[in-house]
């Protein structure tokens, strides 16, 4: 039953009165609008991963860290396990990110026509560098969707010898990244934990061969 001020009622209470029921027709509205969105239950489950929670205390730890050349990498606020992204690698081969499961990887994508993404592969190649081995890998993968030859041809050319070579030619890796809010444009690179856990992203392109960039990774090796 609704209840209604009444003229009768004294001033000050009728007003009282009808601002407790604009009140509860606000909550109301909110809790009909929720459940027909399934808003509430979206913000619970949007990827949130209580194993992934240990990757969240990290970045927190690495916070410090992010500054000059990789300063604009966001650091993981919330347990997030990134989707079972899928490609290729150089021999055709299906692979997915979860074949790096137990090292902490930069999972990168990259296309020829994307220039700020032709710049940053020196470094990426260079971080590999100097860092790759069995606790950390640069995985960096190739979304051109014309021609299977341009991108290695372009890697030869530029002197990329240091990164194995990883491509999606549907660019589905992108999608299932932009559908989880981790891809706005490219490149796009994520920092990840050994249990496929988000520590942190990147939209742009950094100087991933810095000494600020081998710093955080150092560091992250170290848990």
């Amino acid at each position: 039953m609704t209840v209604q001020p009444d003229d009768t009622m004294p001033g000050s209470r009728r007003r009282r009165l009808a601002i407790l029921i604009g009140a509860a027709v606000v909550a109301g509205a909110g809790v009909g609008l929720a459940a027909v969105y399934g808003i509430g239950s979206f913000e619970r489950n949007a990827g949130a991963d209580a194993a992934c929670r240990r990757a969240v205390e990290m970045a927190s730890r690495l916070a410090p860290l992010v500054r000059g050349q990789v300063a604009a990498i966001a650091m993981a606020t919330r347990p997030e396990r990134l989707p079972a992204l899928a490609f290729q690698d150089g021999a055709g081969q299906a692979r997915t990110l979860a074949d790096w499961r137990g090292r902490v990887v930069l999972f990168n994508l990259w296309a020829t026509w994307c220039v700020p993404c032709r710049k940053e592969m020196p470094a990426l190649d260079g971080l590999e560098a100097k860092l790759g081995g069995p606790q950390f890998q640069v995985v960096a993968v190739n979304i051109d969707t014309r021609d299977p030859d341009k991108p290695r041809a372009w890697l030869k050319e530029t002197g990329i010898d240091h990164l194995a070579y990883y491509a999606d030619a549907s660019a589905g890796v992108f999608r299932d990244l932009k559908l989880a809010g981790k891809a706005f444009g490219m490149p796009t690179t994520l920092i990840v934990d050994p249990q496929g856990c988000e520590i942190g992203s990147l939209a742009g392109p950094a100087e991933w061969a810095s000494d600020d960039a081998v710093k955080l990774i150092t560091a992250a090796l170290r848990g």
